[in-house]
């Protein structure tokens, strides 16, 4: 073994090759995700870009570029560029009992010697333990932006522990390096993660380099006409709600009358859904209506659909962020703003940041739909891109390897 590093929270394989590991980056989730259970797909699905676009620009460059050298410096004399690839998946609201237990057994065992690491999440066992001087410890982060409160940023509200406890069992500690979409940003997590001035940098969030390939693009959209044909001579619109509640017991909205909204819109669109991948039991859409809406969560990743749609209705989910790459229209659905920013707190004042119509009723929501072409504001959407995701320029992955060079 010349040298190793860990990817927690992503992944419930292990890979003993970057060749062997290409070859899963190659095949289709299906593939990937035989014999996870339900929860661990979701969690796939969550993070998974991150580090296939950074792995796989690792994989592909030229040898002789000594590419492979950033995180395995050790094996400079081997051709093959193989080293060690270890995966935990270790997700304790999807795993518990003696299986979770195992899983941590094994990470730390895999800690104690890893040259890298990196994490897509809050980790408390990687914060537990000391690490090796020489180990690097990267946080990719699964979110661009920053919309709702997390962290240590939710110490005292509903949604969070008291700050004592967050100080207890931090969830943010041994971090090297934390990667951001934007230089904006930077000080949201900083309070969020308790974190001293240097460690995060504005190196832009690798998924997002995808959106910047126009044959990608292209690709997603057919994908989804091949699960969806009625899609094909319409406009589709992706309703993308983020969950409510506690992670444990999370709950998907369930406030869209699907048989009006065909009533109104179906001869111009149809209606694609994808829940945050917490939410265990989303509402479910009537048989009858499925020609015009669908919950495609478990079908296609959310990279496939934001490529996908000509508007996004989100709310409070941080995928408006990624959306705002395409310069396309986005529309608030906030029916219980008061109850949230109450409960989970924003790190801008919402009315001012939202790049398009906030709306709270379905009337309300009906209408901005009819009428987006009046309603939506290009510029604004351009100003909110470049403020919140102006590192993500097709070249995120590019950067976060030369970090890795010189940590």
């Amino acid at each position: 073994m010349k040298g190793e590093y860990i990817m927690n929270e992503e992944f419930l394989l292990i890979v003993e090759s970057l060749e062997k590991y290409k070859d899963l980056l190659e095949s289709k989730n299906d593939e990937i995700c035989d014999g996870m259970t339900e929860g661990e797909k979701r969690a796939y699905q969550l993070g998974i870009t991150n580090m296939y676009e950074m792995l796989k620009q690792i994989i592909e460059h030229d040898h002789s570029e000594g590419n492979y050298n950033v995180f395995v410096p050790e094996i400079k004399e081997e051709e093959s560029g193989e080293y060690d690839l270890k995966c935990s998946y270790v997700q304790f609201n999807f795993i518990r009992g003696r299986e979770f237990t195992k899983r941590v057994d094994d990470m730390l065992q895999e800690l104690a010697t890893a040259k890298y690491v990196f994490i897509d999440d809050a980790s408390l066992i990687l914060s537990s333990i000391p690490l090796r001087k020489e180990t690097i410890a990267i946080n990719l982060w699964h979110a661009c932006g920053a919309f709702k409160k997390f962290g240590r940023s939710t110490a005292e509200l509903k949604f969070g522990s008291s700050a004592a406890t967050l100080d207890k069992y931090p969830n943010y500690e041994n971090l090297t390096h934390v990667t951001v979409s934007s230089p904006e940003v930077i000080w949201a997590y900083e309070e969020a993660m308790h974190l001293p001035k240097g460690i995060v940098k504005a190196t832009g969030v690798s998924r997002t380099d995808l959106f910047y390939d126009s044959e990608f693009v292209e690709s997603r959209r057919q994908k989804l006409y091949e699960i969806m044909p009625e899609a094909k001579d319409k406009k589709v619109i992706l309703y993308a709600p983020t969950f409510r509640g506690h992670v444990a017991t999370a709950k998907s909205p369930d406030k869209i009358d699907f048989e009006r909204f065909y009533q109104e819109l179906g001869d111009e669109y149809v209606i694609v859904c994808k829940h945050h991948p917490f939410v265990k039991k989303p509402p479910v859409i009537p048989e009858e209506l499925q020609h015009f809406a669908r919950d495609l969560t478990k079908d296609l990743s959310i990279e496939d659909l934001l490529c996908s749609a000509d508007i996004c209705i989100s709310d409070y989910s941080s995928l408006v962020f990624e959306y705002s790459l395409f310069e396309k229209p986005m529309i608030f659905y906030a029916y219980d703003y008061d109850n949230y920013c109450d409960w989970r707190g924003f790190y801008y004042d919402y009315s001012e940041f939202t790049p398009g119509p906030v709306v709270q009723t379905e009337d309300e929501l009906l209408d901005s739909i009819k009428n987006i072409d009046t309603q939506f504001d290009k510029q604004r959407v351009i100003d909110f891109k470049e403020k919140f995701m102006g590192s993500c320029d097709g070249h995120a992955t590019e950067r976060i390897i030369e970090l890795m060079k010189e940590s």
